[in-house]
């Protein structure tokens, strides 16, 4: 068994899973060694000082680098050296190189209390715009549908699609509150701040159906703003795409052909 999931992580899922994984390896294989190894200086110390019959205790003052600075010299350098060669370039990896490109999948998760609302630019493949005054029960993001690229948007509710393999650019918004955009499988925990477009790339590699919950409270409903990441094959992807699509949009898509 993965010494990882002994500590109730779930089987990892996407393409920087691994390195995320590793880091955690890594990080607990540091507190380890830093924590016997503080154990058996203390043990020493606690030996070497102890109080014994006809032996008084000496006082010297330090100046300077003292010796006793030489164990937190030693913590100071292993975490220079986690942060340096590990955390900034996966950081920069994950966080930094946002992904580009005509087969890239970009959605746009606008957070709310107390759901996911999830949209799709459709056949166009360009989000249609959103007004604050339109927003209501029946269109929750405020699509604008006089925009002619709002006509093919698909919007749904606490359920994402991907496609197994192919990257995805995931926009998240809130309409309302601090949110967190968490999918563990993915290793994925983001805050989302009001007023802010955060973006955030996923490449899944395992198919499935995986938990999207929100991280950070967000008030009285928080522990119900759940919902489902379902990762497809490509094809299904693109069949799941064509079936959503607004029937219309579809129709006279299917008549320029």
């Amino acid at each position: 068994m993965n010494l990882l999931h002994l500590f109730g992580l779930p089987p990892a899922a996407s393409s920087y899973a691994a390195d995320i994984d590793f880091g955690l390896r890594l990080t607990f294989a540091s507190i380890v060694f830093v924590f016997f190894s503080w154990s058996v200086y203390l043990a020493y110390l606690v030996f070497r000082y102890r109080k014994r019959p006809g032996v008084q205790a000496e006082y010297e003052k330090s100046e300077g680098i003292s010796k006793a600075m030489f164990p937190g010299a030693v913590v100071l350098i292993l975490e220079m050296i986690l942060i340096i060669f590990w955390e900034i370039p996966v950081w920069g990896k994950i966080k930094e190189d946002m992904p580009m490109g005509p087969d890239v999948v970009e959605i746009n998760v606008l957070a709310q209390q107390f759901a996911w609302n999830i949209q799709y630019p459709g056949l166009d493949g360009k989000f249609g715009k959103r007004k604050k005054g339109l927003v209501s029960f029946s269109n929750p993001i405020g699509l604008d549908y006089n925009d002619p690229a709002a006509k093919d948007d698909i919007v749904l509710a606490n359920e994402i699609h991907l496609p197994l393999g192919k990257t995805a650019l995931i926009h998240l918004m809130s309409m309302d509150v601090v949110h967190d955009f968490a999918v563990p499988e993915f290793r994925i925990k983001q805050d989302i701040v009001p007023g802010m477009d955060i973006p955030l790339w996923v490449k899944p590699t395992r198919l499935g159906t995986y938990d999207l919950a929100c991280a950070q409270l967000c008030g009285f409903g928080h522990s119900l703003m759940v919902g489902h990441v379902i990762v497809q094959s490509p094809e299904d992807f693109a069949a799941w795409l064509k079936k959503n699509t607004p029937v219309s949009v579809a129709a006279s898509s299917a008549n320029n052909f």
